[in-house]
């Protein structure tokens, strides 16, 4: 009896959450309004050093302009920021705590769309670095052997020259949560506490039903799971497409499954974007001028208007960057 009444729970639960999702609205029908910016790195963890400048200095300058403009072009979203200034994270004394932070302001925000900005670099030291390579070998006598049978011995030995290796690559690529290889991304949906959509939405309104915990309230967060790496891979695409447009060299949509916290601990759709590469000296230079970051923010812009109007179904209006409104 109470194996059929679970079944039978189990199935209405189902049945509730899919006939929710609309098959005429895109990936999954949502409301774009609320978007969390996340600069990447802090004091706490400055991330990669470039030349002239630092990860945390360069994310957080390109984040701080790309609030604004979706302020300016998109007045109806709220934009929430996980740090505005160069400290680190709810006051946090470790990367792991800061890292944490994020996700937690994130969920309690309850947002749309989490964009987290980042900036790339190579194993190779920024700029570029000297290699060595054999140019040619000379006679070298040499002792060999130990004890009684240590002897002197003619060997060709090659001869170096240090030559210079500019460190040339450069280009985008936007990570996702990997959803279909872990779970912690439906645990950070069911932490949230809500279900991201309308309160008379009936999946919403199952889920008041069910405890987060049970075997109902997994399946709810593996379903949300699901519907939110849809729409991950739906805006991150849509990033790299712009990025592409733009010119810039792209690497495509990567997904993770270990290793970025804020991606699998975040109850949303959720990207993380490698801007460019700060070990190479030009892009680093691009990035840090107020071309480059208008330029990047338009790129995130217009990928934002193509992702708002396929999951809400309204009209798509282009959005310009008014450049002289903004500063670093």
């Amino acid at each position: 009896m109470l194996r059929a009444l679970s079944g039978l729970i189990i199935s209405t639960f189902i049945l509730f959450t899919f006939s929710s999702f609309h098959p005429d609205a895109g990936p999954s029908a949502i409301k774009i309004r609320t978007i969390v910016i996340d600069p990447g790195h802090s004091p706490c963890d400055p991330g990669t050093n470039g030349l002239i400048s630092a990860e945390k200095d360069v994310t957080l300058d390109i984040s701080l302009k790309l609030g604004e403009v979706i302020k300016s072009n998109f007045p109806n979203i709220r934009v929430v920021f996980t740090r505005t200034t160069d400290v680190c994270v709810n006051n946090a004394t470790n990367r792991h705590d800061d890292l944490h932070g994020r996700a937690q302001i994130a969920n309690q925000a309850k947002g749309d769309l989490f964009i987290s900005i980042h900036c790339n670099a190579t194993r190779q030291p920024a700029g570029g670095y000297y290699e060595k390579r054999v140019i040619g070998h000379k006679k070298k006598l040499v002792y060999v052997g130990k004890g009684s049978k240590k002897h002197k011995k003619w060997i060709n030995a090659p001869i170096y020259e240090s030559y210079w290796v500019k460190n040339t690559r450069v280009g985008t690529e936007t990570y996702i949560w990997k959803a279909d290889r872990n779970t912690k991304k439906g645990d950070a949906i069911n932490e949230r506490d809500e279900s991201g959509e309308d309160v008379t939405d009936s999946a919403a309104v199952a889920e008041e039903a069910f405890d987060v915990s049970s075997p109902e309230g997994r399946m709810r967060a593996q379903l949300y799971e699901k519907k939110y790496f849809d729409n991950s891979a739906l805006f991150a695409t849509l990033v790299e497409e712009s990025f592409a447009a733009a010119g810039r060299q792209s690497y495509g949509v990567k997904q993770r499954d270990v290793g970025i916290q804020v991606l699998q601990a975040t109850g949303m759709p959720s990207v993380l974007i490698e801007v460019g590469f700060l070990s190479n000296k030009e892009e680093e230079e691009y990035l840090n001028s107020d071309k480059g970051q208008n330029e990047v923010v338009q790129n995130i812009i217009d990928a934002l208007d193509r992702y708002k109007n396929q999951v809400e179904g309204s009209p798509s209006t282009p959005q310009v960057i008014q450049t002289d409104s903004i500063r670093k």
